[in-house]
């Protein structure tokens, strides 16, 4: 299943909980944090909500810390302010778009579809485990490893379908998409690869044979 993960910056805890509960209920993931320091500690995600007026710091620095660490997804402001200097100093500082408050969670929540269609593919998530398109790593618990392009591709396949087999011939067209020539033998040395990296990061799923058929992942 692919899930968009949105982390809210919100100090006022009402807010916090009204917004968390309104994205999941429009198929968001969501992380929160409660200041800056929470948001630059919180781990990797597709797009981020943040409050400008925080209790340790101008939510426009964060943008700016978060955009020289290499994160590079979407940041929506709130704020109380919405005149025209202040939508300008949010957009200097990194930010791709700003809402004033009180938030409309329709208009929010379809704000920040266009700004994650704009950035490009979601992160995939099935089981513990989750593909970064933008990194091609593949996490689990803030660790993460890193994917070759065919790997990437044939565990975005099945991850796209957790617990369903999918049978030899669509991964290999899903991993050579060009057509190449490749034997199944090359498809089984890919699995052991990526059962491989899967056991690195210590999580309790992995890559099944359904012999004859094909794999699945549970």
């Amino acid at each position: 299943m692919t899930t968009h993960h949105v982390l809210i910056v919100e100090d006022d805890r009402p807010l916090r909980a009204a917004l968390a509960r309104g994205l999941r209920e429009e198929g968001f993931a969501v992380s929160t944090a409660d200041d800056g320091a929470g948001a630059l500690r919180a781990g990797a995600v597709d797009a981020v909500v943040l409050d400008v007026a925080l209790p340790d710091s101008d939510g426009r620095d964060v943008c700016q810390a978060l955009r020289a660490r290499g994160v590079d997804v979407p940041v929506l402001f709130l704020t109380a302010h919405d005149a025209l200097v202040d939508r300008l100093s949010g957009f200097s500082s990194g930010g791709d778009d700003y809402l004033a408050k009180p938030i409309h969670l329709a208009e929010l929540a379809a704000r920040l579809r266009a700004a994650l269609r704009r950035a490009g593919p979601a992160r995939t998530e099935a089981g513990p485990l989750t593909l970064d398109p933008a990194r091609h790593t593949l996490e689990h618990r803030g660790r993460s490893v890193a994917l070759t392009p065919t790997e990437f591709r044939l565990l975005a396949r099945l991850m796209a379908e957790p617990a369903a087999v999918v049978r030899r011939h669509a991964l290999l067209g899903a991993a050579w998409p060009d057509g190449a020539q490749v034997s199944e033998n090359t498809l089984d040395q890919y699995m052991t690869r990526l059962r491989r990296k899967i056991r690195e990061l210590d999580a309790q799923c992995g890559i099944i044979t359904v012999r004859g058929v094909g794999y699945r992942f549970a």
